[in-house]
């Protein structure tokens, strides 16, 4: 399929299927943020200040459960008069929706809410709710922030992605087929990517041709490892996008070694979808900051404005269920610049750490961010994948899928390393594995915290 198929689907089947048989305004959201994106800092700052103003005043007016939690604290939204102030309204856990689940929704909007459920990477899945306008805006930041990788509406794309769940009716799988060779994009189960059939994924890829490949880090890193390993080329798309996992320096460049195109990441989580994406050339991750407010938050729920804080993410276009301030478990870095070359006015983020649950945990009460080991293990020769869990504050079990490389000063560098950052009050169990399981939502973790 040529370029002609995706102008022609973006010119007429793309307006046909949204506004027409969809009746979504996804199009004009989608021209509004490619404005709003070139505007100065400032004046993303005033636009986001000036929605979320508006959807305080919303949830003070037909939220129950803001209206309690804020008149208990005695703050009204005209206390709010700068994101400062702001820092002052209280955090939303999973366990507060869990507990307060229909006083979180709006009165004006009870019984027209669509809603879905997040995988519950603690075990335990929570059920959102949205409006439709907030998906249509939702989908409109995605293709905005995917279009920065080159990834457009029509364009031939390969998603490397999570299988369908259960066992879908033959009407259902016929609309997934029809909608899918519509957007001219083929799915390829992650779920089902063993050792043994990595060559068959190589293989659709050269056939399908994609102008772009998007998919779960661990299962592009699984098969770009496979590829260096081998010497297997594939035809070379124009980028490949990075999603639902973070993506690590080592796992950028083993894909694009593999790949021979640059690699984009992304950062978004079921409950808002895309949160920030890489720009083009530069490769700074972008917040969409005038569709969301993203903050960082230290120990004690205070603003980080240098270092690792947990991530606190308010949506500002969900009237329906709105979460304000939701900590979603994630850990992320302020960025060492505050401008990006783009041109761009939109925020900058330093880099995804993980999950809070993910963090390595001492006796001592510190907390090493996730993001060590994969730093720390991707100079190891031999080391195909591995996986660290931590089960108990003093013991850490290290899978390891080794390599012919791997060797004992391998190993010998591995315990050296970590007993330098944590000391000898944590111990190491190293075990060797000829695979590593996914997570039940199909991904590949490289630290696990199993802690209580």
């Amino acid at each position: 399929m040529s370029g002609w198929y995706e102008s022609a689907f973006r010119k007429v089947l793309y307006p046909a299927y949204e506004s027409g048989l969809r009746r979504r305004d996804t199009l004009s959201w989608q021209a509004r943020y490619e404005r709003d994106q070139w505007m100065s800092p400032g004046a993303i700052a005033e636009l986001q200040f000036s929605r979320l103003k508006s959807l305080l005043e919303h949830c003070y007016r037909e939220v129950p459960y803001y209206q309690r939690r804020w008149r208990e604290l005695g703050i009204t939204p005209g206390d709010i008069r700068n994101l400062d102030d702001y820092a002052r309204l209280p955090t939303l856990t999973k366990a507060d929706i869990r507990e307060n689940f229909q006083d979180l929704q709006a009165s004006s909007w009870r019984n027209r809410l669509l809603f879905k459920r997040t995988g519950g990477s603690t075990g335990e899945p929570l059920e959102l709710g949205y409006t439709r306008d907030s998906y249509n805006r939702r989908m409109a930041v995605m293709w905005r922030g995917y279009g920065w990788a080159g990834s457009r509406p029509g364009r031939r794309t390969i998603y490397l992605w999570a299988g369908a769940v259960g066992n879908p009716g033959a009407t259902h799988q016929l609309k997934d087929r029809l909608y899918n060779a519509m957007f001219a994009r083929r799915m390829l189960n992650s779920f089902e990517m063993t050792e043994s059939n990595l060559a068959d994924y190589a293989d659709t890829i050269d056939r399908y041709r994609p102008d772009i490949i998007v998919g779960y880090v661990g299962a592009l890193v699984q098969l770009a490892q496979w590829m260096v390993e081998t010497g297997r080329r594939v035809y070379r798309p124009e980028s490949v996008i990075g999603a639902a996992e973070a993506l690590h320096p080592f796992q950028r460049d083993v894909i694009s070694q593999a790949f021979g195109c640059p690699v984009y990441n992304t950062y978004g989580c079921r409950e808002f979808m895309l949160v920030a994406s890489e720009c083009d050339h530069h490769h700074r991750l972008h917040v969409n900051a005038d569709h969301l407010v993203v903050e960082l938050l230290g120990a004690h729920g205070a603003p980080v404005r240098h270092g690792t804080g947990e991530v606190a993410i308010t949506d500002l276009s969900n009237y329906g269920m709105p979460f304000i301030r939701y900590l979603n478990g994630d850990l992320a870095s302020s960025p060492s610049e505050h401008s990006c070359p783009c041109g761009r006015g939109l925020p900058l983020l330093g880099r995804i750490d993980g999950r809070v649950l993910d963090a390595i945990r001492t006796s001592d009460g510190r907390i090493l961010p996730g993001e060590f080991f994969p730093h720390m293990l991707k100079d190891v020769r031999g080391l195909s994948r591995f996986q660290l869990v931590q089960r108990q504050l003093d013991r850490l079990e290290l899978s390891i899928v080794r390599g012919e490389d791997f060797n004992d000063d391998s190993l010998a560098y591995i315990r050296r390393e970590t007993a330098r950052v944590l000391g000898h009050q944590v111990a190491l169990e190293c075990h060797f594995v000829d695979d590593i399981p996914l997570t039940r939502s199909g991904k590949h973790r490289v630290t696990l915290s199993e802690l209580a």
